[in-house]
């Protein structure tokens, strides 16, 4: 409006406006140069307006898709990255796979004395460059609701953080060091998780499943094997059908009350079958031999949970001492030495390798295992291609639960160690995964070959004897692995992984006192792999057994360390939240009608159970499982595991029809129903059940008047014939027979009666 009134004044007479506008401004010919300060103003305030409700317009009907705008950003950096560092990579020169300082130092001639100051300005550099590293896929692509507000400022600031992005992966492309490479990354992220490994009992090739607890992914439950002289790594045997039950051999609890094999700690804080992706070769492979708990979810609504252990490093008894030796030193330096997994053809196509082990990274399963296939076609030759197919199909495995598919994976990851120039880093990744899955399907013997393979390729490196040695243990061969962890010890005197084993096969030959200083000095190591909860079990015990009272000393580590629930409640295989006490009454249990049936039917019992000693006396067996100072002991048996032995109810019939009516007890698949007898001078030393997951009722039959005996915990208590004790057996219990004629007792294992219905059916038997 103002501009076209201006105009016209500016033809006609002058206007006592255009005097005005060339008095303060205009030009003396009348013409208009510039605008008035009022004019000014108004267009100023204008285009302000226009300018804050077109912003307002654009964020209100979302005009512009700015997280787009971002994420497209940012893909331009991954793009660009990748292509500087295929670029850059034809001039690898020291073999690590990447283009790197090291290689920019040899292409120029530098000599290596000159390298360290220049070495700490690229430190430097690559600290900078951290803050605008990319974030994970996984934070790309889901927007918590609490990113909300950082989303919505973002977009203001785009250009700028574009620029800084771009100029971040230049400095990265040419300054960093070798781990920003993608196919490193497969061995550098990751921890090896603990080995929990849970001793004492064979370990048959169709073995027991582990229980996951879907609301507690984290926990999972092991199963207990044959007697004392075999082990079981926690590592057990499970496969992805959920619909079989596990399978057991010899399992017999020889003891009055409860299976004295003195079970191993399950520590259960792995994940339930988790792929193993990205691990650091030289801590995966180390001394520490720790392994991962295999779990197959097959919904109970709670698994077993011990408490995790804590690090008591520095604790008075356990752990080194704070002056690190050099030679600790010079271990800690070669582990952070980084693996090489390309020989040379490999590097020539890494660009590729890159792409198909990206999409395994985002969890691209399929995608990435069509990448793989096309490159093993296109390049046989190619061992890491091999192994990234083995790897997607390790994946894949786990993603469908297929048995079929995890044995391609395993074939896979054994063609690559068959191909020609395979780096030694990959063919002990390949190896040992390979193992492991075939440990994981119940194929002991087979990943015994396995390991026997490594151990003839390294010879020299005493991990893999270590891994080895675990292997015979869990086929229930311990002369083998006790040859092996001789041999480790001939090698390395101080291994304490090497140490606590070899201690315990000892122990399993009732070589007690030998025993002692091996564990003893294998858990005051502290070396991986031996904060393990059955180590800390069975030096108590020797030392109980050999009547030191610094049992009891190791006893509160071990429950200090969360290995325990208790001093006195020392099970391994427990369900978390369980009430735990010593001793239980019949109405504390809900079992009264159980209860009142065997006091009322204590005679009948008795008499069925007399009747068999007296004609099929063969029929009661001897605790064969090393519980007994002395003395002589023997049970019966009418059902084990929630199994009924129907030959054994035939000779006491109405006994079994009696119990029939009550599946606390028959389908509790976590004990017995036995006789059992303790003849005159008989002891049996202090001991701990397995699991917290039952209770223990004990009928006396046959009672002497006095010289019998049991202690639970700290409480003694005696039978009366035709009464019923209940007691815990996860507690610490001991039983003395001083009488002078045998005493006979029955004795019926029930669930504890707060697991729920779920739980009594998917709970792994012992």
């Amino acid at each position: 409006m103002a501009s076209r009134k201006g105009s016209r004044g500016a033809g006609g007479s002058p206007s006592p406006g255009s005097k005005r506008e060339t008095k303060h401004g205009g030009s003396k010919n009348g013409k208009k140069e510039g605008l008035s300060g009022s004019s000014f103003f108004t267009w100023f305030m204008v285009i302000a307006l226009l300018g804050v409700w077109t912003s307002v317009a654009v964020v209100w009907f979302e005009l512009v898709d700015y997280e787009e705008v971002l994420a497209k950003a940012k893909d331009f950096r991954y793009n660009l990255s990748e292509v500087l560092q295929g670029k850059l990579g034809i001039y690898d020169a020291d073999g690590d796979g990447d283009f790197d300082v090291e290689d920019a130092k040899v292409l120029l001639g530098e000599e290596p004395g000159g390298v360290a100051k220049k070495k700490t300005k690229v430190k430097g550099l690559k600290e900078r460059s951290v803050p605008a590293q990319p974030t994970s896929p996984e934070s790309e692509e889901t927007i918590q609701p609490a990113e909300k507000s950082y989303v919505e400022s973002e977009h203001k600031k785009a250009d700028i953080e574009l620029e800084e992005e771009i100029q971040s992966v230049l400095h990265e492309a040419l300054h960093s060091q070798p781990d920003a490479d993608l196919l490193a990354d497969d061995l550098g992220a990751m921890e090896p998780e603990p080995y929990e490994a849970q001793v004492l009992y064979e370990y048959d090739m169709d073995v027991e499943k582990t229980v996951s607890d879907p609301e507690a992914p984290g926990d999972s439950e092991l199963m207990l094997e044959d007697a004392i002289e075999h082990y079981t790594e926690d590592r057990v045997h499970g496969d992805y059908n959920e619909d079989h039950e596990p399978k057991h051999e010899k399992q017999t609890e020889t003891q009055d009350t409860a299976v004295e094999d003195l079970p191993e700690e399950v520590n259960e804080a792995a994940e339930p079958v988790e792929i193993i992706e990205d691990f650091d070769i030289d801590k995966e492979l180390s001394v520490e031999s720790k392994r991962t708990e295999d779990v197959v979810a097959t919904e109970p609504e709670e698994s077993e949970m011990p408490v995790q252990a804590e690090d008591y490093s520095n604790d008075d008894v356990v752990g080194k001492s704070e002056k690190e030796t050099e030679q600790d030193k010079t271990e800690k330096a070669k582990k952070k030495k980084k693996p090489k997994l390309l020989n040379k053809f490999d590097k020539t196509i890494k660009a590729e390798l890159d792409a198909a082990e990206k999409l395994r990274k985002k969890g691209k399963v399929e995608e990435a295992l069509r990448a793989f296939e096309a490159l093993v076609s296109q390049y046989p030759q190619s061992p890491r291609a091999r192994y990234g197919k083995a790897q997607s199909e390790d994946d894949l495995a786990e993603k469908m639960r297929s048995n079929e598919m995890l044995q391609k994976a395993i074939n896979t990851y054994d063609e690559v160690v068959s191909l020609p120039n395979v780096p030694s880093d990959l063919i002990k990744l390949s190896l040992k995964r390979e193992a492991d899955r075939q440990q994981f399907l119940g194929r002991m013997r087979g990943s015994l070959v396995t390991l026997q393979k490594l151990v003839q390729l390294f010879p020299s490196d005493t991990s893999f004897k270590n891994d080895l040695g675990v292997g015979y243990l869990l086929i229930g061969d311990n002369s083998n692995a006790k040859k092996v962890y001789e041999e480790v010890l001939s090698l390395a005197p101080n291994d304490g992984f090497a140490k606590v084993h070899y201690g315990f096969i000892l122990k399993a030959e009732n070589k007690i006192a030998e025993s002692i200083p091996y564990l003893k000095e294998g858990l005051e190591s502290g070396d991986p792999g031996t904060n393990d909860g059955r180590f800390y079990f069975h030096l108590g015990d020797a030392l109980q057994r050999m009547g030191d009272k610094e049992a009891y000393k190791w006893y509160e580590l071990g429950y200090q360390r969360g290995h325990f629930a208790s001093v006195w409640q020392r099970s391994l295989y427990n369900v978390k939240g369980l009430k735990a006490q010593p001793w239980w009454t019949a109405r504390e249990t809900g079992y009264t009608e159980l209860v009142k049936s065997l006091e009322k039917n204590w005679k009948l019992i008795r008499d069925e159970g007399l009747a068999v000693m007296d004609k099929k006396r063969s029929l009661f067996l001897p605790e064969d499982e090393n519980l007994r100072e002395k003395g002589d002991w023997s049970q019966f048996t009418l059902w084990q595991q929630g199994r009924k032995n129907e030959n054994a109810c035939k000779s006491v019939p109405k006994t079994c029809a009696l119990l029939e009516r009550f599946p606390e007890a028959t389908g509790c698949r976590r004990g017995q129903i036995k006789y059992s007898i303790m003849h005159p001078g008989t002891h049996v030393w202090p001991h701990t059940g397995p699991t917290n997951c039952r209770l223990r009722m004990h009928l006396g039959l046959v009672i002497p008047k006095e010289g019998c005996r049991i202690r639970c915990a700290q409480d003694n208590r005696t039978w009366e014939e035709g009464k019923v004790l209940i007691f815990d057996d996860s507690f610490e219990h001991e039983v003395w027979q001083d009488a002078e004629t045998y005493r006979l007792i029955f004795i019926v294992d029930v669930w504890h009666p707060e697991l729920t219905a779920q739980q009594r059916r998917t709970l792994p038997a012992i």
